[in-house]
Formats: structure tokens, C-alpha cells, sequence
């Protein structure tokens, strides 16, 4: 069965990916660039390998963008610590990855190489890495295949599934476990993953599978010492202020209007609009939408943070900003959650921000913690929106507890980064 998957993904499903791929990145920069970047990956690591010894370990981490990296993160910071004498490869999937992540940590950084089997052959034989470590869910079938084949143990951690995932549908699964069969482990974000992940693997599996959280919560809270004592001042005593992170079209779609009308309604209260994109056509419609609303508008492009104050929305479009923003604000929306799923919930819950975001929120751990703590809301329309907007900000005490709830599901869920590295050194 698995000869049968390794075929069809082979000569059917990958060659049609590339082929997509290589369609849209006529239109698309983006796919474009990432593209373009992985010409340069073989030699990239073969430069670097040439520089080290044959008796370097080498770990490979691989994230699919930046938002992943912040699980990697506090992993390869607890690996480093423990080994300091190996060199850590972090590869990248998307180029917001690549282009935004840039830590001392990494030895060498590259995008993730073409998953034909003779591209990820050549990239093994190459590196002959001590381990392959993926974060979350951008795993590649030719990779785990050629690693399994070559005897280079792979792990993947914060392994979360959906409900209803299209993992588990059948036909489908099969594939699957054709693919997370031959990782050597799986660490689940939460019991219920574990129990997914098991169902898809089947009883005669060889995967050590366990339940090790996820390092993200780490990364937060280690962000969040970070900051002074006047920046982690009572929520009460920053300014009246929303965090929009991570706007998509689709949010835009449900959330513009209610908060202009909010914004109009109350001269006191301000909005951080921050747009999943930070391309220009991004900025500049919600320039228009709140120019045309007759709300005074700035955009910000620099890589320090707004001077808030002199107008009632600040759009910002630079990457990197968004974890500090979220320590000047009252209360959050998170986007994705009206597209692919919503984005990082974490770094406001620990700013202790009640954080709000759309339906398709079953992707996060955090969110579904949060919303079971009270301390997150998943909205589907206007209405809702404007209405847990109105109840949080009218009420204080109802603004005291659900800003404390938020803030608790972080601590609740520490201490993953060390399980996970760990793991990586023992399993």
C-alpha cells in the first residue's frame, strides 16, 4: 500500500502541485519568490556543510513562515543550550518566513527544497543531518519517505488536528499514514490530537507518539519578560484601544463597518488596523475605508513603534510589530478566522487583551482554550462583533475577568519547549 501512495504522490500529485505552483507564480510574487529562493538551496548548504567538520551534528528544523518559526524557536534555543557545539538548519516553506526571520540561533537558513525525490535525496545525502524536526503540520511526503529510507530519524511536534480533518476522511488516511507512519515521533499539541494522531497511524505502528503541548506558549511568555514594567501596567491603564492583527479580506468583510460605527460613536477610544499582507493594496484600502469614514489615518512603516495619539486608526504595515502592539491595546481581533483559520491568538492573551475572531478557529489549541475559559469570543457576523465589542468595554468587571481568563490559558500551558527538546534528545 504505501509503494502504491509513494507512486501516486509521485507521478500525480506533487507533479501537479509544481505545475500549479509554477502557473501561479506568474501572477503571484509571492509563490514567485519562494520559487526562485529554492534555486539557491543546494548551494547554500553545500557552502555551509563544506565549512564544518564530518563530525558535526546537524539539526534541521523546518517551518512552513514566520508565524511557526515562534515554535521553533524556543526548542532550538533549548537544543543549543544543551549542545552547543551542533549547527541548526531552519528551512522555510513560504517566503514570509525566509524573509522575516532572522535570529543569531540559525546557522544556516534556506527555503524548504522541491520535494521531488531526487532533489530531497541529493539535499540528505548532502547534509546527512542527526535529525529532521518539522513544527505543526508542513510535513513533506518525500522527505519522511528518504529520511526513513536513509535512517535519519524525523520528529514532528505541536501536531494538532482538526475537527472533521481531512486526514481521517477515508481513502485519505491511508495516504496519510503512509506519510506520518514513517516519523519516527509525533508530539500532539492535546490529548484529543493524541487520539487523532493514533487513529490515523493505526495499531501496528512504530511511531512514538506522545502528548508535549506547544513550545508557542514558551516563546510568548518569554517575549512578555522581556518588557518593562511600565509597558505590563494594569489593562486599565492603556489607552482605549483596539489591536486588529492579521486583517484578511474576509474579516474585513464582517468587521469594517461595526468598528467605524464604534469608533464614531466614541471619540475616546483609537484602532491599530495591522493586515495580514503588508502590501500596498492591503494598506491602502483600509487607508480609504477609514479616510472615506472621515476617521483620521496613518500609516505606519517603520520598524520602531507608533507614536500613538495624533490620529484615531494607525494602519500598520511592517512585519514584526504586532507581539509589542497587542501591550497598548484593550482588546484584540485576531483574523483568519472568516478564511483559513485564525492566526496567532497567543501573544494578545498574554498581553491581557480579550481577543476576539471568527468562526474557523478549531485550528488553534489557544483559541479553543480560550474560548472555553471565557477569555476569547468567536463571532460570525457584524452584529456579534458589535455586541461583544460593546459588552467588554461597558462592563468592567466583565472586562477584569475575561482579560485575566486570557492571560491564565498561557500559563496554563507552559513548559512545552522543554518537554519537546527533550524529547528530540531522547526518543
Amino acid at each position: 500500500m504505501k509503494v502504491f501512495w509513494i507512486a501516486i504522490y509521485n507521478l500525480l500529485l506533487y507533479p501537479l502541485f509544481f505545475i500549479g505552483a509554477c502557473m501561479s507564480a506568474l501572477i503571484n510574487k509571492k509563490i514567485r519568490d519562494g520559487l526562485k529562493g529554492r534555486r539557491l538551496t543546494y548551494s547554500s548548504l553545500f557552502s555551509f556543510k563544506n565549512k564544518l567538520s564530518k563530525k558535526t551534528d546537524i539539526y534541521w528544523f523546518h517551518a512552513a513562515s514566520h508565524g511557526e518559526y515562534e515554535q521553533l524557536k524556543p526548542v532550538i534555543e533549548g537544543l543549543t543550550e544543551i549542545e552547543p557545539s551542533s549547527k541548526i538548519i531552519v528551512s522555510f516553506f513560504s517566503p514570509s518566513g525566509f524573509n522575516n526571520v532572522d535570529d543569531p540561533e540559525i546557522d544556516c537558513k534556506v527555503y524548504l527544497p522541491l520535494d521531488f525525490p531526487w532533489s530531497v535525496a541529493r539535499v540528505l545525502l548532502l547534509l546527512k543531518p542527526k535529525k529532521i524536526i518539522f513544527a505543526e503540520y508542513d510535513v513533506w511526503p518525500n522527505l519522511i519517505w528518504m529520511a526513513k529510507l536513509r535512517g535519519i530519524p524525523t520528529t514532528v511536534f505541536s501536531v494538532h488536528f482538526s475537527d472533521g480533518t481531512p486526514k481521517l476522511f477515508p481513502l485519505i488516511k491511508y495516504f496519510y499514514r503512509s506519510v506520518y507512519g514513517d516519523i519516527s515521533n509525533i508530539y500532539a499539541e492535546a490529548h484529543s490530537d493524541f487520539d487523532m494522531v493514533n487513529q490515523l497511524l493505526g495499531k501496528k505502528t512504530k511511531s512514538i507518539v506522545k502528548v508535549l503541548g506547544n513550545p508557542r506558549y514558551d516563546q510568548v511568555k518569554k517575549k512578555t519578560d522581556q518588557f518593562t514594567e511600565k509597558r505590563t501596567l494594569s489593562v486599565f491603564l492603556r489607552n482605549k484601544q483596539i489591536i486588529a492583527g492579521s486583517v484578511w479580506k474576509e474579516d474585513e468583510n464582517i468587521i469594517l463597518n461595526p468598528l467605524i460605527k464604534y469608533l464614531n460613536e466614541n471619540k475616546n477610544v483609537s484602532l491599530v488596523w495591522v493586515p495580514h499582507e503588508s502590501e500596498s493594496e492591503h494598506i491602502d484600502r483600509a487607508f480609504k475605508y477609514f479616510s472615506e469614514a472621515e476617521l483620521s489615518t496613518s500609516i505606519h512603516m517603520e520598524k520602531r513603534l507608533p507614536i500613538f495619539g495624533k490620529t484615531r486608526v494607525v494602519i500598520v504595515g511592517v512585519v514584526g510589530l504586532l507581539s509589542s502592539l497587542y501591550w497598548s491595546g484593550q482588546i484584540a481581533y485576531i483574523g483568519g478566522g472568516f478564511s483559513t483559520g485564525v492566526h496567532n491568538v497567543m501573544e494578545p492573551a498574554i498581553a491581557r487583551l480579550p481577543v476576539i475572531f471568527g468562526p474557523k478557529y478549531k485550528n488553534s489549541h489557544a483559541a479553543r482554550e480560550l474560548v472555553l475559559s471565557n477569555g476569547g469570543y468567536s463571532i460570525s457576523n457584524s452584529e456579534e462583533f458589535s455586541n461583544i465589542l460593546n459588552k467588554i468595554f461597558s462592563d468592567k468587571n466583565y472586562f477584569l475577568r475575561t482579560s485575566l481568563s486570557a492571560t491564565d490559558v498561557i500559563h496554563k500551558n507552559l513548559g512545552s519547549a522543554t518537554r519537546v527538546v527533550r524529547g528530540i534528545l531522547r526518543d
